[in-house]
């Protein structure tokens, strides 16, 4: 199996605000249902590039957290493809842990190896990928979150004659892969706005290596940390839904859009703007995040 470029338009639904503003969502989470949102075009050209090359054992070997979507992602893709697939997960104490977790329970039930190391190993990815592209010379390596050269150019996907006519493209940034190829590729009077997830300083450097334009702005989203859930969060989820018919996760789409809501309300935007935001899926996290929220007696994402 190869990543193909889908048959039908991805949906852009409509999102009724006042003030003046046109805002718009584009429904990447519904592209697959498992490779879900950005993470399906970041690997777009990892994979198939990867496949070209026919090696005589494919394997892919990938990073990520203990309710990666990436790790989730690379999983399904390994297991539609035919190839094996190893994540190297973050935290050692999870190594007798992962059947309880919904993220990592569905990595295995899809093929996914799993190699659990300690936070401090984690850190030192660079040194962990050189042992482990010595182990396996024919593997494939994909970073953390997909964020490469490839995957910048796989956004590229995401855009097409529809996001032309928008002002401003929205995008929740976590490793910096999918805002980098949306500034990359977009239109030259188009403005982007990232809304960042993690309260990393190193991130814009990141996505200037990655692209050389610099039409974005950077906005922090991440309501405590990344991966923290507020109950203003989870209410203003519960009620997008309710209203629009439109899941979001905790973790990138649902903090993005409540910023974006904010924003509108601060008259952040010119009246008559027309506003695009990338739904990048990840809702396998949901049930992730309502395990957490639930062992601390709080109100559950629907």
């Amino acid at each position: 199996m190869r990543l193909t470029v889908p048959s039908e338009p991805v949906p852009i639904q409509e999102i009724s605000v006042d003030n003046n503003i046109k805002l718009f969502i584009k429904r990447e989470d519904l592209i697959h249902p498992y490779i879900s949102g950005n993470k399906y075009w970041k690997l777009f050209y990892n994979i198939n590039r990867y496949l070209d090359k026919n090696p005589e054992k494919p394997y892919i070997i990938t990073f990520g957290g203990a309710f990666s979507n990436h790790i989730a992602a690379v999983a399904a893709t390994g297991n539609a493809a035919g190839i094996p697939t190893l994540g190297v997960i973050r935290g050692e104490e999870l190594r007798d842990k992962w059947r309880d977790n919904p993220t990592l329970l569905f990595a295995r039930r899809n093929g996914m190896n799993l190699k659990f190391v300690t936070r401090e190993e984690y850190r030192h990815k660079e040194k962990l990928t050189e042992f482990l592209q010595l182990e396996f010379p024919e593997a494939l390596v994909v970073p953390e979150g997909g964020t490469n050269e490839e995957a910048v150019e796989g956004v590229k996907m995401m855009l097409n004659n529809q996001t032309k006519d928008f002002d401003y493209l929205c995008t929740a940034v976590g490793t910096g892969g999918t805002i980098a190829g949306i500034s990359k590729f977009c239109e030259e009077n188009q403005k982007v706005t990232g809304f960042k997830v993690v309260d990393d300083d190193s991130l814009e450097n990141k996505i200037v290596e990655l692209t050389s334009r610099k039409n974005y702005d950077l906005i922090d989203s991440c309501f405590g940390g990344y991966g923290k859930i507020k109950d203003e969060n989870i209410r203003f989820i519960n009620d997008f839904k309710e209203k629009y018919g439109i899941p979001l996760e905790p973790v990138y789409t649902g903090k993005m859009m409540q910023k974006v809501f904010e924003l509108i309300d601060e008259g952040y935007f010119p009246e008559h703007s027309r506003i695009l935001c990338f739904h990048t899926g990840g809702l396998q996290g949901i049930e992730g995040a309502n395990l957490l929220l639930e062992k601390q007696n709080r109100n559950l994402i629907i």
